[in-house]
């Protein structure tokens, strides 16, 4: 689905915390939305989840301009999108296996199919002997899989990623950021991160969008060819399922 922002504000009362958002992502874009703290990089990912309604402008998610239209039809739309959190936001009192189920409860997934998704995901993200433990029970770095996980299990056509290196070490960092890319070229999956990591965002050769006191600032397309510092990724089958 694409993404259309036009003309897009948002005041929280005195504070403007976006003025004049204008930007287009297409199906299968990566994009690092990138600025200090503060800057609106986040209030742009609510708005597409339409956690906060904008002040002014339009927001246009495939074909529909959903700051327009019913909660019934955003609902539709918000069964595309996976959403990674830095804190992980996983339910503490339900296991890795229950967690990621939680995602398909939400999009009414049958549940007689569901054990077999579950399955493919926490092979995809390499948890399946994690399935049983509680989030108390795993490192920073599988608490992220596992959120990714929740994140992949509906099938999403947009996965937004705030700050989902922010409390990972570098290994874990480069581990997600990897399995972010290989989704994206396998699936053909837009994925939108918000980010502080320039180790990160300078060694991949994707869009980079700059959000200073929110306004863009600098929106500097994909590179033509990756810099010498790129990780290297390697391709593995990526598991895709039918809704």
């Amino acid at each position: 689905m694409k993404i259309v922002f036009s003309k897009v504000s948002k005041h929280f009362g005195p504070i403007i915390a976006l003025k004049d958002i204008n930007f287009e992502v297409e199906q299968g874009d990566f994009v690092f939305l990138v600025g200090p703290s503060g800057a609106g990089k986040s209030t742009i990912l609510k708005i597409m989840l339409n956690q906060v309604k904008p002040s002014a402008g339009e927001v246009i998610i495939g074909e529909t301009n959903y700051t327009q239209k019913k909660r019934s039809v955003f609902e539709k739309i918000r069964k595309n999108i996976g959403v990674i959190f830095q804190d992980y936001q996983l339910i503490p009192d339900k296991t890795v296996e229950e967690n990621i189920a939680l995602a398909l409860d939400i999009i009414n997934y049958p549940s007689k199919q569901a054990k077999n998704l579950i399955e493919e995901v926490l092979t995809q993200v390499g948890l399946q002997h994690r399935r049983y433990l509680f989030p108390a029970q795993l490192s920073g770095g599988e608490l992220q899989r596992t959120a990714l996980a929740r994140a992949l299990v509906i099938n999403p056509q947009i996965i937004l990623a705030d700050e989902p290196t922010g409390n990972l070490d570098p290994e874990n960092s480069w581990n997600l950021i990897k399995l972010l890319k290989e989704i994206n070229q396998a699936n053909h999956t837009t994925i939108i991160m918000t980010t502080h990591n320039y180790d990160i965002i300078n060694s991949l050769n994707k869009r980079i969008i700059t959000i200073e006191n929110g306004t863009i600032t600098k929106d500097e397309p994909s590179k033509t060819t990756p810099t010498a510092s790129s990780e290297p990724v390697k391709k593995k089958k990526i598991i895709k399922h039918k809704k």
